[in-house]
């Protein structure tokens, strides 16, 4: 098991250290995603799977204020029903104005999870979201991108 792990953790550094391919013959903002993912996996490699999310999310701001990649955390959006706001919802981090970022630590990523980040970016106008589940022995398995 440990084998396959350093396997998958090879090949997932491996396609994080490729370069952005464009939009039209690839993934949407890859490199600033494979960014992202990257730094969670630092995090995860450090703290492994079983914290709270608080501890995750303080520990993510932490690594992408190190590897100077700008965001913001913990931030309010309006719920708006016929053009009147009925509640708000926080988003766990928006990095550069692009990549909206939801954090969960849970036994599988069900698609509520997935319908909530589909939410929080039709609500924002962000085009690409991450969905990242810390409860896992391998990052890379609870990692999904999301699209509006």
């Amino acid at each position: 098991m440990n084998d396959q792990n350093e396997e998958l953790t090879s090949a997932l550094r491996e396609s994080l250290s490729s370069a952005e391919p464009p939009i039209r013959n690839g993934l949407l903002f890859g490199d600033l995603s494979k960014r992202i993912i990257g730094a969670a996996m630092e995090v995860h490699r450090h703290l492994g799977p079983g914290q709270l999310e608080c501890t995750y999310q303080h520990a993510l701001e932490r690594e992408l204020a190190m590897q100077e990649i700008e965001h913001r955390a913990q931030v309010p959006i309006a719920a708006l029903y016929k053009g009147a706001q009925v509640g708000n919802f926080v988003v766990d981090l928006i990095v550069e104005g692009k990549i909206v970022v939801e954090l969960k630590v849970v036994a599988r990523l069900l698609p509520v999870h997935r319908q909530q980040l589909t939410s929080y970016l039709r609500t924002t106008g962000h085009r690409l979201g991450l969905l990242i589940n810390f409860n896992v022995p391998v990052l890379f398995h609870g990692v999904k991108r999301v699209l509006p």
